[in-house]
């Protein structure tokens, strides 16, 4: 238990809030490096169905996520709300790895402290949770805080990555 309230205290500070089929989650704001508006993407064949391919990001090929398939929810056409966030995850040779995901939109950047996360309830042990860092309690509703170095393996997409 003591575990759970250190990490639910590291987990205070900044977040990017942004939303996926109506579901508000965040990412904390040290891991965002920019937001860009859709681009085209350069596909890649034999790759995971939720790697969307890659992007030329001003000389870097950036591997593209999309967020919503990687959730297991379904693919929707893009609007003019859907941006790639471009966030560094840790990578274990490059020590960070810069990555775009994809999202419906960007909401904005909130302060949460502490006292406004919780761990994420327990759904029994068919569902793996350990991608999520708490869940914040805002006035109007919960956001799902991410730990973007779990949700997306840097070992999975290295293929796709280069300097």
């Amino acid at each position: 238990m003591t575990d759970d309230l250190d990490e639910i205290k590291s987990a205070e500070g900044k977040y990017l809030t942004f939303t996926l089929a109506n579901e508000e989650f965040g990412l904390s704001i040290l891991k965002v490096r920019e937001i860009i508006g859709y681009v085209d993407v350069t596909l890649i064949p034999q790759i995971p169905d939720y790697a969307k391919g890659v992007i030329n990001l001003r000389g870097k090929v950036i591997p593209i996520i999309d967020l919503r398939v990687r959730f297991g929810m379904p693919a929707t056409p893009h609007t003019e709300r859907t941006c790639i966030i471009v966030v560094e995850i840790s990578a274990p040779k490059d020590d960070v790895m810069l990555v775009g995901i994809v999202v419906d939109a960007v909401s904005e950047v909130m302060h949460i402290k502490a006292g406004e996360i919780e761990p994420p309830p327990s759904f029994g042990n068919d569902m793996d949770s350990n991608y999520i860092l708490g869940m914040a309690k805002t006035e109007k509703d919960v956001k799902i805080l991410l730990d973007i170095d779990r949700v997306i393996n840097a070992q999975e997409l290295s293929p796709l990555h280069q300097d």
